[in-house]
């Protein structure tokens, strides 16, 4: 049973992503509904015997339309549709009618492909934007944004972007890293139902940097429906069963998506019984790495409420913190998600004093030392100043528990030191 806290939580993570207030009671939940390419741009395709050619615009259509179908039936939901026949908008009016609708949320649909004429990859994945780099991400990147030179606003504005080039794909950054969260949600929830619900292979939610995600300013996912060269995915995607079936995990998914907020936004019902909280705190460790890196900085891709500690010379970045099991388990599936498949819960005990050593506030690290007329020296003339290969580091202050330095690093943010980081000294 998920208990109200959950939800308090889920609000404010979603209050600060999409940086608007949702008053359904007043206003319908937007969506915009991308069938993918269309017109002259068919997409990825396939001629079989027995089924003909499969191609990619006209199943993305047809998911579409009976998604959107079923949504129109809802008296709570305004569908938005890029377009509704055999047409190719470009992808700059895709993303100018979702942001001038003020959406809540975009969906696109597409086929996916695979290099060879005979596919062994099977099955379903997500796309939100976000900064991966892996091959397997950047060849679909590399198929979808190819369009972009079929349309001559788009030539326009993405004129620097060379499809051919993965320099050019890896040079991107993610402009709207503030809905990543809430992309990363509903993607999940997209993925989960064609899990459960349809019996398919899930590849999961992962990051692309896509350009007709990259501009949108409201949370936004990019489905792959399964592969157009794999015999069984094509054979699915093209019947109206299959296509039927894949609308309603979408739908479902939605109405998940919305209930999630909805419930934020009114009084929640109290439930019973109520989730008890666990005696320690959790956070999600994300990675450990000797290399510091500043809050927005792609490496965190996109996550939020991001707490590093320095120990032993290596950075540990931990993510969200709850002493809740439902709201710990939560923070765990969003940080593999966002692409940390190697994160961890990890349990720290309510303002725990250390037996040996203590905590303290990593202010600089640089191969210059600090100017002593410099904002920080003013503010924190006695810090400790220490050099090890070659790199000057100073510190501030000595704390027994985790939570005094956070409390005093807060502090410090309120007078203009930022990026101080914590340092657990063991001697």
């Amino acid at each position: 049973m998920t208990s109200p806290l959950f939800y308090k939580k889920i609000f404010l993570l979603l209050t600060f992503i999409i940086g608007c207030n949702f008053f359904f009671s007043q206003k319908k939940f937007t969506i915009v509904l991308d069938a993918g390419h269309g017109g002259s741009d068919i997409g990825a395709n396939r001629y079989y015997s027995d089924i003909g050619t499969v191609m990619e615009k006209n199943v993305t259509l047809g998911i579409v339309l009976k998604l959107g179908r079923m949504l129109e039936k809802n008296k709570d939901y305004k569908v938005i549709y890029t377009r509704k026949i055999d047409e190719y908008p470009s992808l700059t009016y895709r993303t100018d009618l979702a942001n001038r609708s003020k959406a809540d949320l975009f969906i696109s649909v597409h086929v996916n492909s695979s290099p060879s004429k005979s596919a062994t990859a099977q099955g379903t994945e997500t796309f939100v934007q976000g900064p991966n780099q892996n091959k397997t991400n950047l060849d679909v990147a590399k198929a979808e944004n190819d369009v972009i030179f079929l349309d001559e606003k788009d030539k326009e504005n993405f004129a620097s972007y060379n499809p051919s080039s993965p320099e050019s794909l890896i040079a991107l950054k993610i402009q709207q890293s503030k809905y990543l969260e809430a992309s990363l949600i509903i993607g999940g929830l997209v993925e989960d139902n064609f899990v459960k619900k349809d019996k398919r292979l899930s590849r999961g939610v992962k990051q692309e940097n896509l350009h007709v995600l990259r501009m949108n300013a409201m949370p936004s996912i990019l489905i792959e429906t399964g592969f157009v060269n794999n015999y069984d995915d094509a054979h699915y995607i093209s019947t109206e069963e299959g296509q039927q079936a894949i609308a309603e995990s979408i739908f479902n998914a939605i109405i998940s998506y919305k209930k999630m907020v909805d419930r934020n936004v009114k009084e929640p019902e109290p439930e019973k019984p109520v989730e008890q909280p666990l005696k320690n705190d959790f956070r999600i460790l994300l990675m450990s790495t000797p290399n510091k890196y500043n809050e927005n900085d792609p490496a965190l891709k996109g996550l939020k409420y991001i707490l590093p500690i320095k120990e032993n010379g290596a950075y540990k970045y931990y993510y969200g913190t709850t002493n809740y099991a439902s709201v710990r388990d939560t923070n765990l599936k969003t940080a593999k998600d966002a692409g940390f498949r190697n994160a961890m819960a990890i349990s720290f005990m309510p303002n725990q004093t250390l037996g040996v050593g203590y905590y303290t506030l990593e202010i600089y690290a640089g191969k210059d030392k600090l100017d002593s007329k410099s904002t920080v020296m003013k503010i924190l003339p006695n810090m400790t100043r220490n050099k090890e290969n070659g790199i000057f580091y100073y510190t501030s202050g000595q704390y027994r528990t985790l939570e005094d330095a956070i409390k005093a690093q807060k502090e410090l943010e309120n007078k203009g030191v930022t990026n101080a980081i914590i340092e657990k000294k063991l001697k």
